[in-house]
């Protein structure tokens, strides 16, 4: 299968030339394919948030490339457009960025400026909004009548309504209680099943991205020193430690049963994992 998004030796200073020149990435090389559900986890200044900002183009890269299809998406000001329209990302905090009047206007954003006609910019509304968990009846409300996790959630659908083949999240989740954690994960979670959409889900919470995502890339100080199935990722739980991420609370229970002597599974990262190797535990001490 041909990568939707690639970088090939992606890197980006800041501030060249200057005193406060600073390397944010080095040399990256990454694919991602149709489909796949991406997780992104780093330390804060790790240069996670660099690298997904250079994915839709609203970084420029200082040496190498990003590919969107096989082609360079600095190939022309048209195609560093059109790439933004494919690639959707959604900022950290995104409920800060609302300005319409209504729910609706607020949504229809991204579709008016594709330049649809209002039939399906009105389509595209409703249904991102129901993908969020917004009715009908709410979206000539204003945003800012809304709570916290509910303005997010409208922030989401702006970008979603747009249909974008890769959908880029910039810890969704944060700062909301865990039932706004579990609403916003079930809303990327309803979208990626119902379009076939790649999703990239950038956080600094093991346990989030464990439950969640198919593959993991570690960036750690602008390069990757790990990337796979969390399965394979957390058993570098000392490397991870070290760079101030760590494994889930899950991994780290189970990994001390194993250092006292206890033959259990120890690359378990869920609970339904847990569950798993405790009865297949049990099983095999009854079968003595």
């Amino acid at each position: 299968m041909e990568p939707i998004l690639q970088t090939q030796k992606l890197s980006h200073v800041y501030s060249a030339g200057t005193p406060f020149q600073r390397a944010a990435l080095t040399d990256v090389d990454l694919d991602i394919y149709p489909g796949e559900y991406l997780g992104i986890i780093g330390h804060t200044g790790s240069g996670k948030s660099t690298l997904i900002q250079h994915l839709n183009g609203l970084l420029k890269p200082t040496e190498g490339k990003v590919l969107f299809r096989g082609q360079d998406i600095w190939e022309s000001k048209e195609r560093t457009r059109q790439t933004r329209f494919h690639v959707g990302l959604v900022f950290q905090y995104p409920e800060y960025q609302l300005f319409e009047e209504t729910i609706y206007k607020d949504i229809s954003f991204g579709p008016r400026n594709m330049g649809l006609d209002e039939a399906e910019i009105d389509r595209r509304v409703r249904e991102a909004a129901h993908f969020v968990g917004l009715r009908d009846e709410q979206l000539e409300r204003s945003p800012f009548e809304l709570s916290g996790g509910q303005k997010r959630r409208v922030a989401i659908a702006g970008v979603i309504a747009m249909e974008p083949e890769v959908l880029i999240l910039d810890e969704p989740t944060a700062g909301l209680d865990p039932i706004g954690v579990e609403q916003i994960l079930g809303n990327i979670r309803d979208y990626h099943e119902a379009h076939g959409a790649t999703i990239i889900l950038v956080s600094h919470s093991m346990e989030e991205v464990a439950r969640t995502v198919d593959r993991l890339v570690v960036v750690n100080d602008g390069v990757i020193p790990f990337q796979g199935a969390p399965r394979e990722v957390f058993q570098h739980g000392d490397e991870l430690e070290a760079m101030g991420l760590g494994v889930p609370q899950m991994t780290r229970v189970f990994h001390q049963l194993r250092a006292m002597g206890v033959d259990i599974d120890a690359s378990v990262y869920t609970i339904e994992q847990a569950r798993r190797a405790i009865r297949d535990y049990r099983s095999r001490k009854g079968a003595r």
